[in-house]
């Protein structure tokens, strides 16, 4: 008897030189190389998703503080899934079986119903699509209230992107005015502050150097075309990586991945987080989307690479 791939089915995207995999198990982006040249520290077809290497996050992303909320007068008790924090972390779907709902060369359609369940108990649909174009590629992700009252719900992706060696010699840039502070489980405490002129001053294109970032921003700036970009480039510019959201994505987190347990992965690559609520939403409302029935919620980010 063959043994499985943990990850479940694996749906391969071709365009030009580019190639994307993206997994049935938790409707995940495995890979994304151009060339040889990987754009996302993935991880290997034998192996589970560690460190939610390119997760999809669902009904909510980030942190639910002691996994409990409250929402429309009722208390609801999610499970503890960072129990060394004792936090509800990034949702609900990471380890769900998606169904293929169609497929091309170049794309792919998963869709979950996610039943209701102890600590979320409302029905929803979820689709996502990636594609893959000429110019890189595209994520749709949409959240559909199929029950019969209203929900709460947040979304978020959690890419790694590399551009070869250590991040310390890497630049980055961040269109965010602001960081969210918070404390030692990584909850925001409510306040924020301005970026200008501090070490998360990342508003123009510069090496990132030793800081050390678990770190949520928002007042995120637009380009004149209304999306939101990032930009991970290499010491010498040769390889870069744009990570570009369009609203109502409005808050990103970033991750240097100094906690990563493998020691030798870290700093290797770092997480750019796309997402449309702010860490702890569930709790505080930053962000967080109210859909009534029939109502949905499409959002759409993307990566650019030059290599």
């Amino acid at each position: 008897m063959s043994s499985t791939i943990p990850s479940g089915r694996q749906f391969i995207l071709k365009s030009g030189n580019q190639q994307v995999v993206v997994t049935e198990v938790g409707a995940g982006l495995r890979t994304f190389t151009v060339g040889a040249a990987p754009v996302i520290d993935g991880y290997a077809e034998h192996e589970m998703c560690d460190v939610c290497r390119g997760a999809l996050l669902l009904p909510w992303p980030n942190r639910i503080e002691d996994g409990s909320y409250e929402f429309d007068g009722r208390r609801h008790q999610t499970p503890l899934t960072e129990p060394a924090r004792q936090n509800a972390l990034h949702g609900l779907t990471r380890w769900s079986n998606w169904a293929l709902q169609g497929s091309g060369p170049d794309w792919v359609r998963l869709e979950l119903i996610l039943h209701p369940q102890e600590g979320y108990p409302f029905s929803l649909a979820l689709e996502v699509e990636y594609r893959l174009a000429a110019n890189g590629l595209t994520v749709r992700t949409s959240g559909t209230n199929i029950g019969e009252g209203p929900l709460p719900y947040g979304t978020g992706h959690h890419p790694y992107f590399t551009v070869g060696g250590l991040i310390d010699e890497a630049q980055l840039k961040l269109p965010a005015l602001l960081r969210l502070e918070a404390n030692d489980r990584l909850i925001p405490t409510g306040r924020s502050q301005k970026v200008r002129g501090t070490e998360y001053d990342f508003l123009e294109l510069r090496q990132i150097g030793k800081l050390q970032m678990d770190t949520a921003f928002a007042s995120v700036v637009p380009d004149t075309d209304g999306r939101i970009r990032s930009v991970l480039q290499s010491a010498r510019g040769e390889r870069q990586v744009t990570m570009w959201m369009e609203p109502p994505y409005a808050y990103l987190m970033v991750f240097t991945g100094d906690a990563i347990p493998q020691r030798h992965r870290r700093r290797q690559s770092i997480a750019i987080e796309p997402m449309t609520c702010a860490p702890n939403a569930f709790r505080t409302g930053d962000g967080l989307r109210r859909l009534k029935p029939g109502e949905s919620l499409t959002t759409s980010w993307g990566i650019e690479a030059k290599l």
